[in-house]
């Protein structure tokens, strides 16, 4: 096979600034005329949510890089310190569209459609004394104005909350003090009266002075303060349940990365915030307009369908429709395997289905699931519950670790062990991110086992809105693999040689590695070839140089990776073969597919896995 020798530098791509290319994506959507008001306005609030989550994992760990000065570069080359230089200028950009598309275009549109966002001063005396009234009844009972002085230090600022940073003085001493009040979270952000409706911010602004009694307010300016949200659980951590919950609390108090502080700052603000913070000048965004952007999605809860899309109605599969019993259903999948799609294709008629059908088939004695990430209308958690209660071995391995819903999915595992689930929660080093479902069931020539292998979480709510794909089997192999899978994470062993699944940390790498070269081997003979990849992100080293190889063989490649791909495609003697997409629309492109053809053989796998590090080396995939 052609090796391929060219500098590491114009080999990959940036893994971070790939990510921000994707939130750049996700603005263009919300500037996009031609979608639905309402949809517009969703992007907006999914840019503005993405960007959080960006600096306080990604960001806050380049910081901590460059603080511990050890000379890393990351694998495109590039120092922590010019990765944040890099990231901070295109951010900064992207801001400036945010702020022009809210000024320009979302807020005037809204304002057409009945749904106006005001400021105080564009409210009628008559709104802004309803706006008096509900502050003292609704708002004024819950703030709390934190002055800094002697004997007061600067307050604690919780992560992603809004704050009104406020500069009062003395007339009658002309004593200066900062304080700093908090916007309630508890509160809708979007105060209506009349047909406006008001940003909570505003009004609290507006009536600042019933707090500040006798002083007088020089200035006010809103800031929010991002924090790092990352965390490890140690290796030998005797109790997961445990560790994860005192990580939860050590979050809280995360080094602040970010400070977004209004334009309208005066420099004394800015200088006072930035020493109490104890950020640094670059971890400062000045804000034009609206702060915390992700709020717009209670504009878009407004029941307004004429400004979204038409309600999607998912498909119910033939070979399911047709099903009218419990057993019915396992009876389906035996005559052949079914792979469904969502949410074309429905959810609830299809993987719910099978879940309900474990608990309620008498000839079902077990059930073995993982969860990621649920929700609180999963049929699968009750179903969990129901086979518990009818003396079913019913296993739940619930992934404590999933990143923003750790505290959810504790209370999930309390709840199901209260019910008789075995619950269990795998390792301390290994996230347990396979979507995987095995149901045995007692049948007149035995037991059979029945398999659910999906690329999408367990999850009701983002079913309607991820596009994913899920298989049903009886294939023996595979539920034979699945069953050693569940063995090897419940108990205690090596885990034993696949016979059909590919899986992390133990043997993904290696045969994706082997599809890749048998293709290109196919190639170099004059054979059909081709490769197609369907996922989030394409990021591991190893995986991409076997990419380069391939294309440099002839090998056409066709990869559609939605968020991030360090991969450098349309490379003269690199990647001249290679053609990468990313899809960003309605529904949220969450499918894996690996597709490989050489010759008159192809091979397609479907799974959990990105072609990430974390993916292959520290995860069960």
């Amino acid at each position: 096979m052609t090796t391929v020798s060219v500098p590491s530098q114009s080999r990959l791509l940036n893994r971070e600034l790939s990510s921000v290319e994707f939130y750049a994506r996700v603005l263009e959507l919300a500037e996009d005329d031609g979608l639905p008001l309402l949809e517009r306005v969703k992007f907006a609030a999914i840019f503005a949510q993405f960007l959080d989550e960006f600096f306080m994992i990604r960001v806050a760990g380049l910081l901590e890089l460059d603080e511990a000065d050890l000379g890393v570069r990351s694998a495109d080359g590039l120092t922590p310190a010019q990765a944040l230089g890099a990231i901070r200028e295109r951010i900064g950009q992207l801001l400036t569209r945010q702020a022009k598309l809210w000024k320009r275009g979302l807020r005037p549109a809204l304002s057409d459609a009945g749904l106006d966002v005001a400021t105080l001063e564009e409210c009628s005396d008559k709104e802004r004394e309803k706006l008096a009234k509900y502050f003292e009844r609704e708002i004024f009972p819950i703030l709390t104005p934190l002055a800094v002085g002697p004997g007061q230090p600067f307050p604690y600022v919780s992560g992603l909350s809004m704050s009104l940073g406020v500069i009062a003085s003395d007339p009658a001493s002309d004593e200066e003090r900062f304080a700093r009040v908090k916007v309630p979270e508890g509160l809708d952000r979007f105060v209506p009266v009349g047909k406006r409706l008001v940003p909570l911010e505003a009004v609290i602004s507006h009536f600042l002075p019933m707090l500040f009694t006798g002083m007088e307010i020089t200035e006010r300016a809103l800031f929010r303060v991002t924090r790092d949200a990352d965390f490890e659980v140690s290796d030998d951590a005797d109790d997961l349940l445990e560790a994860v919950e005192s990580e939860l609390r050590r979050r809280r108090f995360g080094d602040v990365v970010r400070l977004e502080l209004s334009s309208s700052a005066s420099q004394a603000m800015h200088a006072r915030l930035v020493d109490g913070l104890g950020v640094k000048a670059n971890q400062v965004y000045e804000v034009e307009g609206l702060l915390d952007q992700a709020d717009l999605s209670q504009l878009v809860a407004h029941h307004r369908p004429e400004l979204k899309h038409e309600q999607w109605a998912p498909v119910v599969p033939p070979r399911w429709a047709r099903v009218k019993t419990a057993g019915g259903v396992f009876d389906e999948i035996r005559r052949g395997d079914l792979l469904v799609h969502q949410p074309y294709q429905s959810y609830r008629a299809s993987f719910e289905a099978f879940a309900q059908a474990a608990s309620r088939d008498p000839d079902v004695i077990a059930i073995k699931t993982t969860v990621y990430r649920t929700s609180d209308e999963s049929a699968l958690v009750s179903s969990l519950i129901e086979c518990a209660e009818e003396g079913k071995q019913s296993v739940c391995l619930v992934e404590l670790k999933a990143r923003f819903d750790e505290r959810r999915n504790i209370e999930w595992s309390r709840a199901m062990e209260q019910a008789g689930v075995h619950v269990v929660h795998g390792f301390p080093d290994l996230k347990i991110h396979a979507k995987m479902t095995l149901v045995v069931r007692r049948e007149a020539d035995g037991l059979r086992r029945y398999v659910h292998i999906g690329t999408g979480n367990y999850n009701a709510s983002t079913a309607r809105l991820y596009e994913d794909m899920g298989l049903f089997t009886a294939d023996e192999e595979i539920a034979a693999d699945v069953a050693d899978l569940f063995n090897y994470v419940t108990g205690f062993g090596r885990p034993q040689q696949f016979r059909k699944l590919l899986v992390a940390p133990f043997t993904m790498r290696d045969r994706l590695v082997e599809e890749i070269r048998r293709v290109a081997d196919a190639a170099a003979e004059g054979r059909h070839a081709r490769i197609r990849l369907k996922l989030n992100a394409l990021v591991d080293p190893t995986v991409i140089d076997e990419l380069y190889a391939a294309s440099a063989a002839g090998v056409p490649i066709e990869i559609q990776a939605r968020s991030i791909c360090m991969l450098r495609p349309g490379v003269k003697k690199l990647s001249e073969t290679i053609r990468v997409t990313s899809i960003v629309g309605r529904f949220l492109e969450h499918s894996r597919v690996y597709w490989f053809e050489s010759g008159d053989e192809s091979c397609v796998f479907l799974g959990s896995a990105d072609l990430m590090p974390r993916n292959l080396d520290r995860r069960i995939e």
